[in-house]
């Protein structure tokens, strides 16, 4: 059954999951290529992941595997949401490299949504997205939106001019995933100015999880307080996940 809405603040949590994977150092990408292609070891981390998402009210995922040969054809959000006890589950997969690999966002959410949409993100190479989660109705409702923007600034320019048109008119809104860039870099104001939303009052790194340098993981909100923003591992992500509280303003 689904649990009871919890009192506020909403606990939210986002997080790059690289699809399972484990990556602790640079060296990593090319010895654990195999990772990238083979389920080995997955299941465990998965299981990690669960842990940490369990003291929070909705998770916002990125690099989420629908099921390929490297998740061992497992849907990679149902199983999160089922080991951490998620009611609500919604996947939005943006990239299949035939069966061997599958990438997209994805919500785990104590709270039932009233909608769920996605759209796809323009960009020089397909393969990103939005996912929406609309909770509550009338002058109580919020949105939720989990991306993962492109490499390229220019593919990230186009991204977020399409978010920030789709966003121009929430009041109460949470932005949430893997931006691959700072949050004051310069395709980032375009956001600020055709929408409510705002930077994170800190700009924490997130990346490399085991040395963090850059800030590219960030909660982005618009009709809400903001307490206990921080950063924390992931398993062995190499993002960090990002954690906050919001009070509905």
């Amino acid at each position: 059954m689904p649990q009871t809405p919890p009192a506020t603040p909403l606990r939210l949590l986002s997080c790059n999951i690289q699809a399972g994977s484990s990556t602790r150092a640079y060296r990593e990408y090319v010895t654990r290529s195999w990772s990238h292609v083979l389920p080995t070891g997955k299941r465990a981390n998965l299981d990690s992941l669960a842990e940490l998402f369990s003291p929070y009210d909705v998770v916002g995922l990125q690099e989420s595997d629908p099921g390929s040969m490297r998740s061992g054809f497992d849907n990679q959000s149902d199983y999160l949401a089922e080991r951490g006890q998620f009611p609500f589950v919604s996947h939005q997969s943006n990239r299949r490299i035939s069966r061997i690999a599958g990438s997209g966002n994805a919500m785990l959410s104590r709270l039932e949504p009233t909608e769920l949409l996605d759209y796809a993100l323009p960009g020089r190479v397909a393969g990103r997205g939005v996912l929406l989660s609309r909770f509550g109705k009338g002058k109580d409702s919020w949105l939720l939106a989990v991306t993962h923007l492109s490499l390229g600034p220019k593919s990230r320019h186009m991204q977020l001019g399409f978010l920030a048109e789709l966003l121009a008119d929430e009041k109460r809104v949470a932005l949430m995933g893997d931006f691959n860039c700072d949050p004051d870099a310069a395709e980032m104001r375009m956001l600020y100015k055709r929408t409510r939303l705002t930077p994170p009052a800190l700009c924490l790194p997130t990346f490399p999880s085991w040395a963090p340098e850059r800030a590219l993981d960030h909660v982005l909100t618009a009709g809400f307080d903001v307490t206990n923003y921080r950063a924390m591992p992931a398993a062995g992500s190499d993002h960090l996940a990002v954690a906050v509280e919001l009070t509905p303003q």
